[in-house]
Order: C-alpha cells, then structure tokens, then sequence
C-alpha cells in the first residue's frame, strides 16, 4: 500500500525506518530539511548584505566563517545531508502520488492550485543546479581558479579577499543574470514550500493556510530581492 513501509524485510524490523518510509514520516522529512534550508538561505543572505558595508566588513565576515575550522565542514556536510533527503523524499512523495492516481481521465477537473505549486519539481531541479554551479564558482573556485589568489590586508593579517572576488565574479553579465534568473526560481520555490511545510509541521490548518502562503511569498521574494541587490548593484554601478 502506498504510504506504508517499504516490503524489506529490514524495514520490517524496524519501526523508526517504517514510519520514515510512511506517508507522514515522508512528509515530516521534506518540511524538516526545508526548515533547515530556510534558515541557511536566511542567515547567508544576512552574511552576504555585509558587501554593502565595504571590502572590510565582508572580508571580516568570511573570516569569521573561516575560523571556525573544522565545525564549518560540518556545517557544509550537514547542509549537503539535508538537501540530499530534501531532495530523495520529495521525488519518493512525488512517486507515491503518482502511484496513487494511475489512470488519466478523459475530463480533466480543474485543482485549485498555484503556479509555485505546480513547478515544485521543475523549479527544485533547477535550484539544485544553481547551487551547484554556486560551489564550484564562489567556493571551489572552480569557474575562475584565480580566485584563490586574491589576498588582501585586513588588520594586519593577510585574508582571502572576498569582497574582490564577488565583485569580479559578478562583473560578468552572463554569470550575474544567470544568478538572477536562479534566485527568481529559488523564489518561486520557497513561495509554496515555507507554507507547506508550516502545513504538514502542524502549525497551520486550512483557515490560516491563506495567510501563510501570503507571508511565504513576500518572504520569498524579499531573499530574491536581497540576494539579487548585490549582482544587480555590481553590474550597474560596478
């Protein structure tokens, strides 16, 4: 039956992997991780709004982040281990519903939904690209190797020069409309899934739902907005 445990017979000894594996264990992971995730693309943009206090206040920033050592990785792993089950458990959700509703009908009836709702999957997709193409730019150096070699004096102590590498990478029109682009689609993304995952926490029901979805989306668009502010201001004031 769909929603249930898995036929394993190493599912079945275990009720933890049951419920994981059921309807509601399935959901309440999806909206777990998309918590998580909320609150990083929150606190990296705060981070990221210090390129508009000049080249000092960002690269103190980085450094910062950069002293932690080796708690950051486990930061970044946890962060990789979360949108990886975000990602897995949405596509098993996906599949679970499409088990549920085999048949094609003759007459479509239509659902009341959103446009974010409906491009959940496409969206997600995308995102994921981008956020990959946004390690290998910004943090693996990647897409521009000579990044690395960008120092600078801060206090006394030579850093990496962050501030110096956003402005470069984002002087490219190219990357910095792709950056755009990509952000508007995270935006479309988080506009259905914050309320969503408010819903299935339990934290809403069907007469705030409305109101929540109002919130989601100016909070979505308001990240888009502030993200976007730093390549935009980049390309046309330089």
């Amino acid at each position: 039956m769909a929603g249930h445990a898995p036929s394993s017979s190493a599912a079945a000894g275990f009720p933890v992997l049951r419920w994981f594996f059921s309807s509601l264990g399935k959901k309440t992971v999806v909206a777990v991780t998309g918590l998580v995730l909320v609150g990083f693309v929150t606190g990296h943009l705060l981070g990221n709004l210090t390129f508009f206090f000049g080249p000092d206040a960002m690269n103190t920033y980085a450094m910062k982040l950069q002293a932690l050592g080796p708690l950051l990785w486990v930061v970044r792993i946890g962060l990789l281990v979360a949108v990886g089950l975000h990602i897995v458990f949405t596509m098993l959700l996906w599949k679970e519903n499409q088990a549920a509703t085999p048949q094609k009908y003759a007459v479509k009836a239509p659902m009341k939904t959103t446009i974010f709702a409906r491009t959940m999957r496409l969206t997600g997709l995308i995102v994921l690209a981008f956020v990959a193409f946004h390690l290998a730019h910004f943090t693996l150096w990647l897409v521009n190797p000579a990044f690395a070699g960008y120092q600078t004096l801060l206090n006394g102590h030579e850093v990496h020069d962050v501030y110096r590498m956003v402005v470069v990478g984002f002087q490219n029109p190219f990357v910095s409309g792709f950056y755009i682009l990509s952000l508007a689609l995270v935006a479309f993304h988080l506009s259905h899934g914050v309320a969503s995952l408010f819903q299935t926490l339990g934290l809403t029901n069907q007469t705030l739902r409305p109101k929540f979805e109002f919130l989601a989306r100016i909070f979505a668009w308001t990240l888009f907005v502030g993200y976007s502010a730093i390549p935009v201001s980049i390309l046309f004031y330089g």
